[in-house]
C-alpha cells in the first residue's frame, strides 16, 4: 500500500498530540495517511502497553488512517543505531510515503528527540540503493520521501509554517481523548503526571487557538522543517 504521508511518533499519542488535526484535515481532503508508533510506551506511568495498544487503535479508527503499525522498540531505551535505522527504512520502503512527519527535534521526554533524529536519518538512508532491506523474504526498493516534518510537542518551539485544522480540532480532541489511561481524569486514582493535568489538556486547545491567530484562522498546528520552506509563487501563501 502506498500512503501519501506517513507520520511517526516514539510514543502512542504523540502523533494525535502533535498533528491529529493535520492528519484529520489531510484524510478529509483524500490522502492516504498512515501511522508509526515506535514504542507501546510501556514505561508510561499510567496504564500499560496493552492499555496503550486499545488506545492506538482506538484512536486511528477515529482519525481514520489507512494503517497504524508498532516496531516494539524499548521505549526510553532505543538508540539511533543501523538496526533501529532499518525498522524505520523497513517501513518507508513498505508504504512509499512522500510525507513522513516525526517528533519534535528538541523536547522535555528524550524519546522525541531520538525519535526525531532516528526517523529523520533513516528518511535518507532509505533512498540509498546498497542499503539493503527485505519484508517477508521480499527484497525493497530504495525510497526517499520528498519531505520531512517535525511536529511541535511540549516545548514551545517557534514553527517554521503552520497548517490551518480549523473544523478538525474536535477530531483531533477525540483521538487524544481515546487515551483515556493518559490523560486527565477527576476520577481516577492513578498518580498526577506532567500530560495528565487539565491544564495540560486546556494547553492542546489555547496553542491551537494561539498559532491560529498568526495566520488568521481559529486553529492551527505547527511545524519545523529540515530545509528552506518552498513555494510556487507568492500567492501560495496564506
Amino acid at each position: 500500500m502506498k500512503l501519501d504521508i506517513l507520520a511517526f511518533g516514539a510514543h502512542p499519542d504523540d502523533v494525535e498530540l502533535g498533528c491529529g488535526g493535520t492528519i484529520a484535515k489531510e484524510i478529509a481532503l483524500g490522502k492516504k495517511v498512515g501511522i508509526i508508533d515506535l514504542t507501546r510506551g510501556e514505561l508510561g506511568t499510567r496504564g500499560s502497553a496493552e492499555i496503550r495498544d486499545q488506545e492506538a487503535n482506538a484512536a486511528a479508527k477515529i482519525l481514520g488512517v489507512a494503517v497504524r503499525e508498532n516496531l516494539n522498540m524499548r521505549d526510553g531505551f532505543f538508540v539511533n543505531d543501523e538496526s533501529h535505522q532499518l525498522k524505520i527504512i523497513q517501513m518507508i520502503r513498505k508504504y512509499k510515503p512522500e510525507i513522513v512527519i516525526c517528533n519534535a527535534i528538541d523536547d522535555r521526554h528524550i524519546d522525541h528527540g531520538k525519535g526525531s533524529k532516528l526517523v529523520s536519518d533513516a528518511c535518507f538512508l532509505s533512498g540509498l540503493l546498497k542499503v539493503e532491506t527485505s519484508i517477508d523474504g521480499e527484497n525493497q526498493a530504495a525510497w526517499r520521501p520528498k519531505l520531512v516534518y517535525h511536529y511541535i510537542q511540549w516545548k514551545n518551539i517557534e514553527p517554521d509554517f503552520v497548517v490551518d485544522i480549523t473544523g478538525y480540532t474536535d477530531k483531533k480532541t477525540e483521538a487524544i481523548m481515546a487515551y483515556g489511561s493518559q490523560f486527565y481524569n477527576p476520577n481516577t486514582n492513578e498518580p498526577v503526571t506532567p500530560i495528565a493535568t487539565k491544564n495540560f489538556l486546556d494547553s492542546i486547545h489555547y496553542r491551537a487557538q494561539d498559532l491560529g491567530r498568526l495566520i488568521g484562522t481559529d486553529y492551527a498546528e505547527g511545524f519545523t522543517v529540515e530545509r528552506s520552506v518552498a513555494v510556487n509563487s507568492l500567492g501560495d501563501l496564506m
